[in-house]
């Protein structure tokens, strides 16, 4: 059938074709029927001379995409994960998240550069843009805002911020919820000290985290607290919100020992001793603790109470002067108006505190209850020995320099 479509030429023309050339021509034909089934001649022609250089026009015409997590738009995006970027069909060239709050998000590439990771969590309840640029296209731009903590916990700490304090002063912090994971709120605080010095952290319960080193602060250092704790899981669902730095200085060294067998309180400022105070310590029935005391508090005047340390009605005096804190307990040393003059230096006769000869009304500076009130300061050191009594234990107030330095160690989280 092909040879006669053939012979329906113009006779002229198939005059000028051999049958070599006709055997050819049927040779094409077959061919032509398979790589052409759905396409006209013109098409078929087309694509064989154009085919790659329209293969590179369609790559070359992707453009980058890129992808933001959390999504643009987001409302209440987890903040327990860090921010992602990436990118399709492209490299990336610059990634910035930047929060409501002023604070921004560092984060690394990936080696092909297609994949950016914040290496910190974004902060909760804040809002976040991130500009993305990919190689070659034009930056993408994204928002989203993370949701607010059901459940949050603080720590309260001492000292207070910008004080002054004594050569013994630990840094305290007590939580507002109990810690299930010491090892991660341990690890979102540090205490760094200058001149520097190792500083351990120790947990005393739950609760309460303190932090000291081997020995005494020395004079002139400062110490700064540095609380990470915002969105810090310190147990299930309850988050940390504190993200701040807080400083404070330690004053010259003041080191006082009680001696209840002699009944003296020798002070010592900075090695050298600055007066010796005749003293009357506990009885014995109300021994004096024994060890190493900081105080914590300090009254001109303040009022105590037989039946809030478990006394009964013993006593209740409302102006006792310059009362300074030892122990949660109850522990003072303060001045006492009420008791003879002889009795200091001579006998021990209180409920367990260390009393001084003073006046009423706090305000005679020549006895010795208001000398050692007026030299002395939050964070000072008070030895007592020879009371009668035990050490005084550890979490019983700002003392935990009775622990050695490997029993303190041995309580830290990290």
């Amino acid at each position: 059938m092909g040879v006669s479509h053939i012979s329906n030429r113009s006779e002229k023309q198939s005059e000028r074709w051999s049958r070599r050339g006709v055997l050819t021509v049927l040779g094409v034909v077959p061919a032509a029927v398979l790589t052409g089934c759905s396409g006209s001649a013109g098409a078929a022609e087309s694509s064989s001379s154009g085919g790659s250089s329209a293969t590179a026009s369609v790559k070359a015409a992707k453009v980058p995409a890129v992808t933001v997590s959390p999504a643009d738009g987001t409302k209440k995006a987890d903040f327990t994960t860090p921010v992602e970027v990436s990118v399709t069909d492209g490299t990336l060239a610059t990634v910035k998240v930047t929060g409501n709050d002023g604070s921004t998000l560092a984060g690394t590439f990936n080696g092909a550069k297609t994949k950016w990771t914040s290496t910190k969590n974004p902060y909760s309840g804040t809002k976040y843009t991130v500009a993305a640029q990919a190689q070659g296209a034009t930056a993408k731009t994204a928002t989203f805002t993370t949701k607010s903590p059901g459940e949050t916990f603080v720590g309260y700490f001492t000292p207070e911020a910008n004080s002054t304090s004594g050569v013994g002063m630990p840094v305290s912090i007590n939580f507002t919820h109990a810690v299930k994971d010491r090892s991660k709120v341990q690890k979102a605080i540090t205490v760094t000290a200058e001149p520097a010095v190792e500083v351990v952290g120790h947990w005393f319960s739950d609760t309460r985290l303190d932090f000291r080193p081997e020995t005494y602060w020395a004079a002139g250092t400062k110490i700064t607290l540095s609380l990470r704790l915002k969105d810090v899981e310190g147990q299930d669902g309850i988050y940390g919100i504190q993200s701040k730095d807080v400083t404070f200085d330690i004053g010259r060294e003041q080191i006082s020992t009680v001696d209840l067998s002699s009944k003296e309180m020798i002070v010592k400022r900075d090695g050298k001793t600055l007066a010796t105070y005749p003293v009357s310590g506990g009885n014995a029935q109300h021994t004096t603790w024994a060890g190493i005391m900081v105080i914590s508090e300090r009254f001109k005047q303040t009022r105590m109470e037989s039946s809030t340390v478990g006394l009964g009605d013993e006593y209740d005096i409302s102006d006792v002067p310059h009362a300074q804190r030892l122990t949660t307990s109850g522990t003072f040393v303060h001045g006492n108006y009420w008791a003879s003059t002889s009795v200091f230096g001579s006998q021990n006769t209180s409920h367990g505190c260390v009393g001084l000869h003073d006046a009423k009304g706090a305000n005679d500076s020549s006895v010795a209850g208001y000398k050692f009130y007026d030299s002395s300061m939050l964070g000072d050191v008070v030895i007592v020995k020879n009371s009668g009594d035990k050490t005084v234990a550890a979490d019983n107030g700002l003392n935990g320099w009775n622990l050695s330095w490997a029993e303190w160690k041995a309580g830290s989280a990290v």
